[in-house]
């Protein structure tokens, strides 16, 4: 998970000063310690630790905190926002051309993951109304020209390409021209990359750049190496002028260094990250959203909108109207697991939830294979018994935990926790708004 070791050691810090009724300059002084050491063991830049603690303490030792009815809190929420500027402030989003097309400029080493976030920008900017077309430019990396045509194909997202005999500058060019001839208003162009930054590279990228002006020049970088990102993104925006950077694999780094330090070293802003192996696994990055679920707030704006892109709301109101009258059955579960596990890693999800913090994360029992298991044995089960589970009997369980690779007990534990969510459910459709307080339990688990 990412920030998972820096999340917990800052949620813990301030957790002690929440205890605090007044905070003196010696309990902020200790707190900003544990705060600074976090921050340098999840592979924060020095430089960039030194003026962030410099610019709480300037704001903690004030009027700010010492005169707050609750000082613990202030001190977080002066955290928050120190973080928040730390990566950007605002969201950064893609400037789009006044006269199409709009040409994107994707560029970074080798092994940062450039083709296949080509592909994911091309499939989030379709979603959001844009026509996209990919241009092929790498003609060095054995499979490079034919990887794009398969994530193109995967996302239904047309490729330009004139494969490996032409040079990235003609190729570049000439896919711009196909796009203004046939109406595509975004140009996604993947570049080539090295293992290391050399002089080669860096003319061949100049040249790109001089022959078709891109719109954007986005750097892609590897979340995982830490400060190493960062080097490389100095180094980048140096020789070309970036417009902004995509952080991949965010999803496992669990130091988070590269996130908290591109922008303030290269003062260039993180666009997009990504955030798992999926085609759609490609999300805008929020500094403030990002902050508030390093510190323990949760996200309560990207949960909804994740539940809002993976769920049918026209099906919601079918489920609601089949909760009222008890007739929910497998099938609908079999649905409701199915846009559950499209949502991303349970932990994740749960990350998001304010007041779930990392420690309570920890003490709950979640597994994404669970999922996968619960599914397994309902598709074991025929279409009368999923839509008429009181028929399950002991020779029919048998059969479905054969035929689902599981045991007996398995299916008894699930048909079990299936009957106790309908209750559930079923109490939850019939509640007065905010007249009972209910436990959620994942049905599944």
């Amino acid at each position: 998970m990412a920030f998972e070791g820096l999340a917990e050691k800052l949620q813990e810090t301030f957790k002690k000063l929440k205890g605090k009724g007044k905070i003196n300059e010696k309990d902020l002084k200790e707190a900003l310690r544990e705060v600074r050491l976090a921050l340098l063991e999840a592979d924060v830049n020095y430089k960039v630790v030194k003026d962030f603690i410099a610019k709480i303490k300037e704001r903690a030792v004030g009027q700010e905190v010492m005169e707050s009815l609750t000082p613990g809190q202030q001190v977080i929420k002066i955290v928050n926002e120190e973080m928040t500027n730390l990566m950007g402030g605002t969201q950064s989003k893609i400037i789009f051309s006044s006269k199409p097309p709009t040409v994107i400029m994707m560029t970074g080493l080798q092994g940062a993951g450039k083709t296949t976030t080509s592909g994911k920008l091309g499939g989030l900017l379709a979603k959001q109304g844009k026509n996209p077309l990919l241009v092929a430019c790498d003609v060095y990396r054995p499979a490079a020209i034919d990887q794009l045509h398969v994530v193109g194909e995967s996302l239904n997202i047309p490729v330009y390409s004139m494969g490996n005999h032409h040079s990235p500058v003609d190729i570049a060019k000439a896919g711009v021209e196909y796009a203004k001839a046939n109406q595509k208003d975004v140009v996604i162009i993947d570049t080539a990359g090295r293992l290391h930054i050399d002089e080669e590279l860096m003319d061949e990228l100049k040249n790109i750049k001089s022959s078709v002006q891109p719109t954007e020049i986005l750097l892609i970088v590897d979340a995982m190496t830490g400060q190493d990102a960062v080097t490389v993104a100095e180094s980048f925006n140096e020789q070309l002028g970036l417009d902004g950077v995509v952080l991949t694999k965010l999803d496992g780094d669990t130091r988070g260094g590269a996130a908290l330090s591109v922008r303030a070293v290269t003062g260039k802003p993180i666009k997009f990250v990504g955030m798992g192996e999926k085609l759609t696994d490609l999300e805008p990055f929020y500094p403030d959203r990002m902050a508030s679920r390093i510190l323990g707030m949760g996200d309560i704006l990207s949960l909804i909108e994740k539940a809002q892109s993976n769920f049918d709301e026209k099906k919601a109101m079918e489920l609601e109207k089949r909760l009222r009258t008890q007739e929910f059955t497998f099938e609908d579960f079999l649905e409701q697991l199915q846009q559950v596990k499209n949502m991303g890693p349970i932990g994740d999800i749960l990350g998001m939830v304010p007041g779930m913090n990392n420690k309570k994360l920890k003490g709950l029992e979640f597994d994404d294979n669970q999922l996968v298991q619960a599914e397994a044995i309902i598709n074991s089960m025929t279409k009368i018994e999923r839509n008429n589970p009181s028929i399950i009997n002991a020779s029919r369980r048998k059969r479905i935990a054969a035929g689902s690779g599981t045991k007996v007990q398995d299916v008894n534990k699930l048909i079990k926790n299936f009957e106790q969510s309908r209750k559930l459910m079923k109490q939850f459709t019939n509640m007065e708004k905010g007249s009972k307080k209910g436990r959620f339990k994942f049905p599944f688990m």
